[in-house]
């Protein structure tokens, strides 16, 4: 108790926060849990258990349910980590708790934690791996974190006392008052809108903001958490609401937007201006009247029911736009003045959906677009010390090396190597780069990822590194120098398959089976019962640092990968969001696609494609048999669940195909099809010739120079995917129907010369 009131005091005094871990029996840890907090002066409503047990009359979730705490300030946060310790959690709770406040951690004994397996451990023990032969590195690595920072305080509890191994208490100067931030020169908002500001970033983000008063503008606002975004955000809504504009609010949750909603409230109040809330608790509607009389709104609507713009308002506001899938956020794109609050180093996850998939559609937009980044913390001080330790320990400022000491690689200089995660344990500088380049290589990472990395059985991580020492993959860390240069581009694998009977069978009927994407996508969706059987090592992601991009490094990083794992496997295999570029990134190196979903990926928002290299005579019997049925299914699919996909998409997707459809028409199927020229046929008539036609030509073609790029197009488009004559005209810029029909009758000429000399 008296430790926890120090820690609090200490925290308040100056306006930072502070971690107090209770390690030993669970039941004692909890009973001191609520002792240190009853001796402070923290109340029960500004207080969250993130754990199995009800520790105190407070608040309660479990830690799969930590987002709760998202868009919401805390003054206490206690993490039970005795059950489970989920990194997603320990990170939300982390990023929940205000200057001054205190986050508990309850856990085992420190010296013996990371040789413990729990709940957590349980579901990275994917098939056919069990949870003896996960690691505890990540505990381990959290562990030495906690000794080392500063303002984390360790209590080992023990029923014949309790020792204090640290006390966490740093003794920092108190607080300095904040200085308001002057207003820009040329502001558009009321003074006292920038009087609200908490700090220069804040300031210069409401400002940007002022944008959104003319129609086609769009503003992205990027900050770590507790910088103010949703409070700027709420700022500047308030104003242009003021101005009588319609502003609709989205967000994952309300909760997330809540703080928008209170801050606009308030500045509103202080302005003078009159607002009524459809509701005194937690408003969704805010009606605000302006100076002339007309009434300008701020209201929220959930994302699913905001993308189709309701009542058309003249602003949006994303707030935690990262965590939307892509084509949500597209979709926002249609209204006249839109805005994304977006968090960089999220504690739920790093959002890389936002900068990977959605910036370069953003860019391609017709909005003009103004960046803005905030980095000054407002919800405690600049030098909080709980921060710098929970960005180390869960790395969420992971970060490739700088372009200068990697950027004279080449796939000649660049060496191989294993990453072991006990090595990666070892050398923190290479596991902040690998780990870095993976962040930017994917659309969502979270902490749960880092632990994954370090102790999940059935993940290996392989790499090109520069100015390393040149080394043989199947050499052991032991032989090669600890000094191993710089990562310039990486590959994170799972090894899937090699499943037994009754595990296949189970899968077969529906049921779940933990990292074996592939072969439940097999298995399941294209019922092949023996699709477990072949044992494969599939790229969960791959990255090249953006120095040397364009190299051929990613290339050689998979060649690589195929020399040192095709005599143990009998495939390699990659699931992705399907791009033209990474499809023919991928078929490049060797890799034909199985499948092509039929529903959109959440979070890339394209539809996802399954690829294998095989390896073995069983791979490629797996390999043969799936590109089979991929051919025979896809002219089907084209019309009706992928009729929307690019055509581009399409195009890359068929090319990957290893098969080669018959294009062996009837001769009155080839009389139909070569009347189609000269109009005496029609194609709606009977589509299903050309369909074929069309599919030995972007299979197999006979002559991949036959049609050009846009006639390949508009064959995907009216052939295969049988969109109105009207709409792909439109779509292909044609000045009339007309001449999109002769445009597809010419591309239908040509492939009917061709194939029937070889079909």
């Amino acid at each position: 108790m008296e430790l926890a009131r120090a820690l609090r005091a200490e925290a308040q005094r100056a306006d930072e926060r502070r971690v107090l871990v209770l390690a030993g029996d669970p039941r004692l840890t909890r009973e001191r849990a609520a002792t240190a907090l009853a001796g402070t002066d923290i109340p029960a409503e500004e207080t969250t258990v993130l754990g199995p047990e009800p520790v105190l009359d407070c608040e309660r979730h479990g830690q799969r349910r930590a987002a709760e705490l998202l868009g919401r300030t805390q003054s206490a946060v206690v993490v039970d980590a005795h059950e489970a310790c989920r990194p997603n959690a320990l990170g939300t709770a982390v990023g929940a708790v205000d200057g001054g406040g205190l986050v508990l951690l309850l856990m085992p004994p420190l010296d013996d934690w990371p040789a413990r397996r729990d709940a957590f451990d349980d579901s990275l023990a994917v098939p056919p791996f069990d949870r003896d032969q996960v690691t505890g590195h990540f505990r381990r690595r959290l562990v030495e974190t906690i000794r080392a920072h500063r303002g984390i305080g360790v209590v080992a509890v023990d029923s014949d006392g309790d020792t204090v191994e640290q006390s966490g208490l740093t003794d920092p100067p108190p607080r300095r008052p904040r200085r308001a931030a002057d207003p820009p020169a040329d502001h558009a908002f009321p003074e006292a809108t920038y009087g609200a500001c908490q700090s220069a970033d804040q300031r210069d983000a409401v400002h940007a903001l002022e944008a959104l008063l003319e129609p086609g503008h769009a503003v992205v606002v990027e900050a770590d958490r507790g910088r103010g975004k949703s409070s700027a955000a709420g700022l500047a809504a308030a104003n242009l609401a003021r101005e009588g504009l319609d502003v609709l609010v989205t967000a994952p949750q309300y909760r997330s937007a809540g703080e928008v909603f209170n801050r606009a409230a308030a500045l509103l109040e202080t302005l003078g201006v009159s607002v009524e809330g459809d509701q005194d608790d937690a408003p969704q509607r805010l009606t605000v009247r302006t100076a002339s009389g007309d009434e300008g709104y701020i209201r929220y609507e959930p994302p699913s029911q905001a993308v189709d713009l309701p009542e058309e308002p003249d602003v949006v506001l994303v707030d935690e736009a990262a965590a939307l899938p892509v084509r949500r956020l597209e979709a926002l794109l249609s209204a006249p003045s839109v805005a994304f609050t977006t968090t960089v180093h999220g504690y739920e996850g790093a959002g890389r959906g936002f900068s990977v998939r959605f910036r370069d559609r953003l860019d391609d937009a017709e909005h003009v677009v103004t960046e803005v980044s905030m980095t000054e913390p407002i919800r405690y001080a600049e030098a909080d010390p709980v921060e710098v330790w929970a960005f180390r320990a869960l790395l969420l400022d992971a970060r490739p090396p700088v372009a200068q000491v990697v950027g004279d690689a080449t796939p000649e200089t660049a060496t191989y190597r294993q990453l072991t995660s006990s090595e990666l344990l070892a050398d923190e500088q290479l596991l902040r780069e690998a780990f870095g380049l993976l962040v930017l290589a994917h659309y969502r990472t979270e902490p749960t990822d880092l632990a994954r990395l370090l102790d999940a059985p059935n993940l290996t991580v392989r790499a090109l590194t520069q100015d390393g020492e040149p080394s043989d993959a199947r050499r052991s860390s032991s032989e090669r120098s600890s000094d191993g240069g710089h990562v310039v581009a990486v590959a994170l694998l799972a090894r899937e398959g090699a499943l037994d009977s009754e595990t296949r069978e189970r899968m077969y009927e529906g049921g779940r089976i933990r990292g074996n994407m592939l072969p439940d996508v097999l298995t399941t969706q294209l019922r092949d019962r023996e699709a477990g059987v072949p044992v494969g090592q599939r790229v969960l992601r791959i990255a090249t640092h953006g120095a040397v991009r364009s190299r051929g490094l990613g290339s050689k990083l998979l060649s690589e990968i195929r020399r040192e794992f095709a005599d143990d496997v009998d495939w390699l295999g990659v699931g992705f969001g399907a791009t033209p570029e990474l499809l023919d990134f991928w078929r490049t190196n060797g890799y034909r696609i199985l499948h092509l979903s039929t529903s959109r990926n959440d979070r890339s928002g394209e539809y996802s494609a399954v690829m294998i290299d095989p390896c073995s005579d069983a791979g490629r019997e797996l390999s043969a048999r799936h590109s089979g049925w991929f051919c025979d299914r896809i002219g089907a699919t084209l019309t009706d669940a992928l009729d929307d996909a690019a055509p581009d998409v399409v195009r890359g997707a068929l090319a990957a195909a290893d098969a080669e459809p018959s294009s062996d028409l009837s001769a009155w199927e080839w009389r139909l099809v070569a009347g189609l020229p000269t109009g005496a046929s029609i194609l709606d008539t009977n589509p299903a010739p050309f369909r074929r036609l069309a599919l030995r030509h972007f299979v197999a073609p006979a002559d991949p120079d036959a049609l050009s790029t846009r006639e390949e197009r508009l064959l995907v488009r009216k052939v295969l995917q049988a969109r109105p004559w009207t709409e792909v005209a439109t779509e292909m810029e044609f000045v009339s129907e007309r001449e999109c029909k002769r445009a597809v009758g010419g591309a239908v000429e040509t492939l009917t010369r061709l194939y029937r000399e070889h079909p």
